[in-house]
């Protein structure tokens, strides 16, 4: 029997795989595009309509379809079968489309994937690790098509974006996260790895639901839940021990613990944590360029204060204390608002996150309030007059346009950050608050949104994704050879790509560069990160051209390559 041999990788990916068998391989199909010759060798006539085509008819084919159907979840639908049927095609599509199909592979309908992943699940992709196979963990892992993974994403699926809840629907995150690894930086999607902790859900419409896919159970917790998780990260650690592995969508209460209790154990990050801080900072320092309020002089708000909002927080803290402020000082600057009003020293049920960031009882005594036993975040606005508002509640609405205006009456120019995801969790759309300040605001929002016009000016509004951060984080680590991840990753990830705004030239322009650029900014970021990794001892230094050179070589591009037949190798 032949053999076929993949180029792209070190050590290439080969099988023996004929006829149906080689089709019905996502990695090695190529669909139409098949040579006359390989139709001969893999014995593929007849399997295939005579026509040889190339990957671009197949690209402009499918994109044909795609903009034929009628909702953005059919689109996301026959995105997720076209990865699992073509993986070349699928990642030449988004890659070349990325600005009209990021919305779909991943925020906001991802969201709506999650909910109804169970409805569309045809094949497998990924490993879900159900709590029930606690004892079978490892032999799962061992399976030889796993070999050459390097990044693994994994959630539990119980806080998926801001929709809460969605069990083992949740998987939609870890695929459409690795989609984006191999779309803006590259890194081949056979070392990429899903995988979905299914240990029960407590959303009852799953659990009703006769087409759920997951375990039928609520959800283990406590010591039991625990113990699951250092089960699955041993076995994961002991399988690969070069692997990343990117924690993603676990709840508040196990996000941040989690990450403090295998960070120094592999090479690993919280993406919610760090790289939405990443992010944040990284468009704050952007709008620095416009407002020419310096970082030291900048008063922040904060509606949120989960893990996502205290890791935002943490990165700022640092940058200012980096450009000269205090500690104390810096930590002054920040108004960390949860559902129980603006946090103050003295409150119960402080998280250890959230402690650095309390206001002290005496700086807001003299405070006019609305209501005397709460701080609001009106209350904030009025006597605090923040620069900037950042937004990571998952709650719709939650800016409101008293909130905005008061905000808006002492700062030129605002920066409002309403980050939270999907859409329609969003705090505020980019069109009320560019109304509410009169066209003044520096906005960044985590789901995207069509340009807003306003007197007669049309305004680009900035995707503040992660999707700028984490895929060159990967990238970084895997060309470096970094045994950790860092806070100073995340910190070199924001200031490369506050380097490539826009603003630096124009301070006129967007806050970040076009969606379009994502591949450009990967290698920016994966360059700051693997130079930060070798100057903090994580990993070997390398002189620029040799770097870059890595970099390139790491760098997958989605295209065919004639298949080799390569000789039998004994096993």
């Amino acid at each position: 029997m032949t053999r076929l041999s993949i180029p792209g990788l070190d050590d290439p990916v080969d099988a023996h795989l004929t006829g149906i068998d080689l089709i019905n391989q996502p990695l090695f199909n190529k669909g139409t595009a098949f040579t006359e010759a390989e139709r001969d060798a893999f014995r593929l006539h007849g399997l295939l309509p005579p026509h040889v085509g190339t990957l671009e008819e197949q690209v402009t084919r499918r994109l044909t379809a795609l903009r034929g159907l009628a909702t953005d979840f059919e689109r996301y639908a026959f995105l997720r079968d076209l990865q699992d049927l073509n993986e070349t095609l699928f990642y030449a599509l988004v890659v070349h489309n990325i600005e009209e199909l990021l919305p779909l592979v991943y925020t906001p309908t991802v969201g709506e994937g999650c909910q109804r992943f169970s409805e569309i699940w045809r094949k497998p992709r990924g490993l879900f690790l159900s709590y029930p196979n606690r004892h079978r963990i490892r032999k799962i892992l061992e399976d030889s098509r796993y070999d050459r993974v390097r990044v693994i994403v994994f959630s539990d699926g119980e806080r998926i974006l801001g929709l809460g809840d969605q069990g083992a629907g949740g998987m939609g995150i870890p695929i459409g996260k690795l989609s984006l690894y191999t779309a803006c930086a590259g890194i081949h999607p056979v070392e990429t790895l899903p995988i979905l902790l299914d240990v029960g859900t407590d959303n009852e419409e799953r659990l009703v639901n006769p087409l759920y896919i997951g375990w039928r159970h609520n959800r283990v917790r406590g010591a039991e839940y625990d113990a699951f998780i250092e089960e699955v990260v041993s076995a994961i650690a002991e399988r690969w021990p070069d692997v990343l592995l990117q924690w993603e969508d676990f709840a508040g209460s196990n996000a941040e613990r989690l990450l403090e209790r295998y960070r120094d154990r592999l090479c690993t990050f919280n993406d919610d944590i760090q790289g939405t801080a990443a992010v944040a900072a990284g468009t704050l320092l952007a709008a620095i360029n416009v407002t020419g309020v310096p970082l030291t002089e900048q008063r922040v708000a904060l509606l949120g204060a989960g893990s996502a909002g205290c890791g935002i927080a943490s990165l700022l803290l640092k940058a200012m204390i980096d450009a000269g402020s205090s500690e104390a000082e810096a930590r002054r600057r920040f108004f960390a608002v949860d559902k129980f009003g603006l946090l103050v020293e003295g409150m119960t049920g402080i998280t250890a996150a959230q402690q650095r960031f309390l206001q002290k009882r005496d700086a807001v005594a003299a405070w006019k309030l609305q209501k005397p036993d709460e701080i609001t975040l009106l209350d904030v606005m009025t006597n605090a007059r923040p620069t900037v508002l950042i937004g990571v509640s998952g709650q719709a609405g939650a800016f409101t346009e008293d909130i905005i205006r008061s905000m808006a009456r002492h700062i030129d120019r605002p920066v409002i950050f309403p980050l939270s995801n999907p859409t329609s969790r969003c705090e505020a759309t980019p069109a009320q608050l560019m109304t509410w300040t009169e066209g003044r605001a520096l906005i960044g929002t985590g789901s995207p949104f069509s340009p807003v016009t306003l007197q007669g000016r049309t305004v680009p509004i900035d995707q503040t994704n992660n999707s700028y951060i984490f895929p060159g984080v990967g990238l970084g680590v895997l060309v470096s050879g970094a045994k950790r991840v860092n806070d100073a990753a995340f910190m070199a990830a924001a200031k490369a790509l506050a380097a490539l705004s826009p603003t630096v030239k124009d301070k006129d322009g967007r806050l970040l560069p076009p969606v379009t650029e994502l591949r450009r900014v990967s290698i920016a970021v994966a360059t700051a990160v693997a130079r930060g990794a070798a100057r903090d001892g994580l990993a070997p230094a390398y002189d620029e051209d040799t770097l870059a050179e890595r970099i390139r070589a790491r760098v997958w591009d989605p295209r065919y390559h004639p298949y080799g037949l390569a000789p039998q190798r004994n096993t």
